[in-house]
């Protein structure tokens, strides 16, 4: 392509910018792109800035990253920062000394690291971008309130964040102010990205707690008094292919109360030769009448080869193995009954995956979620209304762990 095409398209970025990277309509304060790597979220920062200071000459702009090195690396000097997006008839120059970024225009954006909060104290903006706000640090905050308490300049002072999300208290504080505008947006969503490059990502962190940050710009966090936690979760994950021959397999149903409720919770166990239990595959079915989650769990007995059901019985006591069996499910069918509560049986489920008695083997998002809003207790601060995927789990686990112990009992000899 002649040199000069290339120069045309590189000047006209907006016709072909994904939506996740144009300015949303309206008079927002806060402009905040909470999204995976790979986004886009630096041209977008360095392109905003740029037409702030195409539109408002002489516009005083402030330029926050996590430090000074990151900034200039990133924000400035990066293949995406302000010098590399420049238009061709533009030449914006960088006095580093200063830390100062002049315009043609006769703009000025100033270099400030968050580590260093007492810089912002005082200077007065039109405009600031805020780069990985997720990783400012201890200052961050300081940083932050000194920075919009000098947001004074001109009609509409405005602050564009492009951050990787992480669940630190800065960006709950950043989210909650009034008018603030949020983008989201995953590494995928991005056409410009090699398709090798996004395939390799989700092979290798799809559905785990990294990559659901980081791919997909998701913020996790742990609730207060959980019986499992991310971390955990992601200790006790594995390759799929060590649970390539298991001894047996167990599926845990969790139906829903009513023919149009929750989710049926459909999750696969297998016990591995080592003795560990893994959790193999989450088959449940969302809102589902009793015919189709009954075929679900057929499909999933044939896949996996299983020995039995296990399947929750308050809310349909026989009802549950008379669905299945009008689904042509032949496999023996356990009911449980939480007469304890639920919670007393997921604690030693739970401390099982802390002694790395379970494993997952792959990533299973909405099964994690819910597993991670499961509280001491019994109480749920998870998605929906009843964690139907974790219930299917704890019983699918504890059958086999129970299963396990009776083998290995005095006077019971395993064949």
């Amino acid at each position: 392509m002649p040199r000069k095409y290339v120069q045309e398209l590189h000047d006209r970025w907006y016709q072909w910018a994904h939506d996740g990277q144009r300015e949303p309509p309206g008079d927002w304060p806060v402009w905040l792109i909470r999204a995976g790597r790979g986004f886009g979220k630096t041209r977008a920062g360095a392109e905003w800035v740029s037409e702030v200071a195409r539109s408002v000459p002489g516009a005083r702009i402030a330029l926050v990253a996590a430090n000074e090195a990151d900034g200039i690396r990133v924000m400035i000097e990066g293949p995406s920062g302000l010098l590399g997006v420049a238009r061709t008839d533009e030449g914006p120059k960088w006095r580093e000394r200063m830390r100062q970024l002049h315009f043609d225009s006769g703009a000025i954006a100033t270099l400030y690291s968050a580590g260093t909060p007492e810089n912002l104290r005082g200077p007065e903006h039109h405009a600031a971008w805020c780069d990985e706000l997720a990783k400012w640090g201890q200052r961050g905050e300081a940083a932050w309130d000194n920075l919009m308490l000098g947001m004074r300049l001109g009609d509409t002072p405005r602050v564009l964040v492009t951050t990787t999300p992480r669940p630190v208290p800065l960006m709950h504080k950043v989210e909650a102010v009034p008018g603030c505008v949020t983008t989201l947006g995953r590494t995928s969503e991005n056409p410009h990205l090699p398709a090798s490059f996004v395939a390799h990502m989700i092979a290798q962190y799809g559905g785990t707690r990294l990559g659901r940050q980081e791919l997909d710009g998701e913020m996790l966090e742990d609730v207060e008094g959980a019986l499992w936690s991310r971390a955990l979760i992601e200790r006790c994950r594995v390759d799929a292919d060590a649970a390539a021959k298991p001894v047996r397999v167990v599926i845990g149903v969790d139906p829903p109360a009513t023919r149009r409720g929750d989710a049926c919770g459909i999750v696969v166990a297998a016990l591995l030769r080592d003795g560990r239990v893994a959790v193999v595959e989450d088959a449940s079915v969302e809102k589902a009448a009793p015919h189709v989650w009954a075929q679900a769990v057929a499909s999933a007995a044939a896949r996996w080869n299983a020995d039995r059901v296990v399947a929750e019985s308050n809310m349909g006591g026989e009802m549950v193995a008379a669905v299945l069996a009008q689904a042509d499910v032949t496999l023996p069918v356990r009911a449980v009954h939480a007469s304890v509560g639920k919670a007393r049986r997921a604690e030693p489920v739970a401390l099982a995956y802390e002694r790395g008695q379970v494993v997952h083997a792959g990533a299973f998002a909405a099964l994690e979620d819910e597993l991670c809003g499961v509280q001491i207790g019994g109480g749920y601060a998870g998605p929906g209304r009843s964690p139907d995927r974790a219930d299917a789990c704890v019983w699918a686990v504890a059958a086999l762990r129970e299963g396990l112990a009776k083998a290995r009992a005095p006077g019971v000899r395993v064949v």
